[in-house]
């Protein structure tokens, strides 16, 4: 099926997370696409992953692989990282909390377009989907909607977070139902180089685990002529 061409006519996003390396797998590509174009990307993340390395503590694992977030990003000409508070890795949940703090940066940053993980149950390959995945990818979906509404978390205006209702596009990559697609062919070198600063989280996963070049070239690439491209199911407003 032919996917749509995502849209170019708008100048702020906004790309939000469980953990890092999570945008690394295949939304980074289009990000060094946008940030190319002169467009402003700030990366949120709801955790630091401090949880995901199973030889490290949390205590140490966290600061970590905020820095190996950081560093990845910038690969990608991405400065403005963002880390929620009081969210732990694993048990995150599409709650209350979650949607008012997911407001909030919307609302600050004020995007044209949003970015998230599906919250299917499974990947397009059959791999079962990670819960905190799941949570944030629904959260988003909601948080939009209350980041318009001045009477959904007042609290938000009287602390100075004025509604934003411009988002225009919220695009849900990893997903079974992909609408649209960015190509990626010429960025795809950097996006290698984004998941690459993961080191020692890419370290801790074995030898057997794909290389970040390999990995990238099955979630990317389309089969035809090279070329790359990342997808997502986009849901207008």
């Amino acid at each position: 099926m032919s996917l749509e061409t995502f849209p170019t006519d708008w100048q702020r996003a906004l790309c939000v997370v469980a953990h890092p390396d999570d945008l690394e797998y295949g939304t980074a590509a289009a990000v060094a696409r946008w940030t190319d174009e002169g467009k402003q990307v700030t990366y949120l993340l709801v955790t630091r992953g401090e949880a995901g390395i199973d030889t490290m503590s949390p205590d140490r694992a966290g600061p970590l692989r905020e820095r190996e977030e950081r560093d990845g990003a910038r690969e990608v000409g991405v400065d403005d990282v963002r880390f929620l508070e009081g969210f732990s890795d694993g048990v995150v949940e599409a709650d209350l909390r979650l949607r008012r703090e997911l407001a909030r940066v919307i609302r600050d940053v004020r995007p044209e377009v949003v970015t998230t993980i599906s919250h299917a149950e499974t990947f397009p390959n059959g791999g079962l989907n990670q819960a905190d995945h799941r949570a944030v990818g629904l959260s988003v979906l909601d948080a939009v909607a209350a980041a318009g509404n001045r009477w959904i978390f007042p609290e938000l205006v009287t602390e100075g977070h004025e509604p934003w209702d411009g988002v225009r596009w919220i695009a849900s990559s990893a997903g079974h139902s992909s609408t649209h697609e960015v190509d990626v062919t010429d960025t795809f070198e950097r996006a290698v180089a984004s998941l690459e600063a993961h080191r020692e989280y890419l370290a801790a996963l074995g030898g057997d685990y794909p290389a970040p070049r390999d990995l990238l070239g099955m979630i990317l690439g389309t089969g035809e002529d090279g070329r790359y491209a990342w997808q997502a199911q986009v849901f207008p407003r």
